[in-house]
Parts: C-alpha cells; structure tokens; sequence
C-alpha cells in the first residue's frame, strides 16, 4: 500500500456499513506496511483493563495476558508518554522520556518481554477530542520506518477508523458530546487532572512529571478556580460530568 492507497482508505472507511469491513479494511492497511500487530483502543489509563478498551486489533499470542500478569499498565512508558503526545511518536521515544524515572528499570523489562513477544518496534498515533486523548492507534512487529508524511496519513486513519467504528456502535454522539465541553484547560492540567482522578497525590504526580510539588499545586489551584471548585475531590467529580476526564 502506498501514499495514494491511504488517501483512498479514508474514504473507504467512511462508507462502511459494517464494523467487521472498517477492522478488515484497517487491518489491511497495516499489514500492507509490515506491521504484524495493531490494536484501535480507547483512552487507555494506568489503572484501565486494556484489553477490554479494544476496538479492533491483533496480538502476539500469549501478550495480553502477560501484560495483565506483569501489570505492565502501571508502568507502560507509551501510555504514559500518550497522556502527554501531541503528535505521533515511536514506541522507543516514551522510553527515552522516562530514561530517569524510578521505574526505568521496570519500563526496560517491559520493552524487553513485549520484543521477546515479536513486538520489536512500533509507533502510536494518538487520536485526541477537546478534553484530551481519546484513543490511540497503536500499531508495531518488526522495524517498520515510516516518513513524515506515512505518519500523519495513518493518524488520520486512525482518527477515521476510532469515529466510524464508534458510529457504527452508536456511540459516537456520546463521545462528541463529553469531549466538546467548553474548558480552556491546558494539556498539562488535563495531565494532573487524569492523575489526581487516579486518586495520585501532589507528591506522586511531582514525581510522574519530573516537576516539583508546588508546582502541581499551582496547576491544582487554577484546575479548581475554572471548575469553579471548592477543594480537588470536587474538582475531579466536576471533571467526570464535564467528561474531561472518564
């Protein structure tokens, strides 16, 4: 599949009338650039089952429940680097983000089993709405490079296959709607909203972000003044009817 045959995806996923056709035509254009496994997911958070978030996808036998067993998602780098990502990134550059992190170890261990597993390398193309990450298209196997613009195309497949397979389920307007919400938060309070939502401390979210304390204590107060919050549980509960953060 080339340049042209992507442009020509986007449209073919918009016509799709089934969900099965938007996997095959999704899983397809994966295959046809190398790439041995993909997964189309919902937001996925530290503390998210990720395997019940799946849209569509396919991976090496025996991963999931590996990545369960180890409880790998409270400390896989690529969801953490996705809470911050503004663009696509590789899957090596989050463990580069976290080279001094007090699980650096631990995120090596996990990069080490997911490439004894065939995923050697990959990329993640997140896929964002007016509250932050939505979801994530996440695809790898094999060393795969792809140039500048192969990225951004299949970000915007991404983003075409996450809204028509939600449309299809009739979920779509819902999703709309809670990420439409008029908050002029910055990504950064978006971050330390997610984590005070996962029920992290100042001094915990400090270390997660490499910022000091009173720093996200500053970001806290101004999350309370625009939710119009008198303490931070109200803050989080203002930002789970906003949908901000879910």
């Amino acid at each position: 599949m080339n340049i042209h045959s992507l442009v020509q995806l986007l449209v073919v996923i918009e016509e799709c009338t089934k969900s099965e056709n938007v996997v095959e035509e999704l899983r397809r254009a994966v295959h046809s650039y190398g790439f041995e496994y993909y997964g189309l997911l919902r937001h996925l958070k530290q503390n998210h089952d990720p395997w019940g978030l799946v849209l569509a996808g396919h991976w090496p036998e025996n991963w999931p429940q590996t990545y369960v067993a180890k409880k790998y998602v409270l400390i896989d780098p690529t969801v953490r680097y996705l809470a911050q990502a503004q663009r696509p990134f590789r899957w090596k550059e989050s463990l580069a983000a976290y080279r001094r992190d007090p699980h650096q170890r631990r995120m090596e261990q996990m990069m080490a089993d997911a490439h004894a597993h065939g995923l050697r390398d990959g990329y993640i193309f997140p896929i964002h709405g007016k509250s932050g990450v939505l979801g994530n298209l996440s695809v790898g196997g094999g060393p795969v490079e792809l140039s500048p613009v192969e990225m951004s195309l299949f970000e915007t497949v991404a983003r075409k296959a996450f809204w028509r397979l939600l449309d299809l389920k009739g979920e779509a307007k819902s999703l709309e709607s809670a990420s439409s919400v008029n908050m002029p938060l910055t990504r950064r309070e978006l971050e330390i909203l997610h984590y005070l939502a996962d029920g992290l401390t100042s001094m915990e979210i400090s270390k997660v972000l490499s910022i000091s304390n009173h720093t996200v204590d500053w970001y806290m107060n101004g999350l309370q003044d625009k939710l119009k919050a008198k303490n931070r549980q109200q803050a989080v509960a203002l930002a789970f009817r906003h949908g901000l953060v879910t």
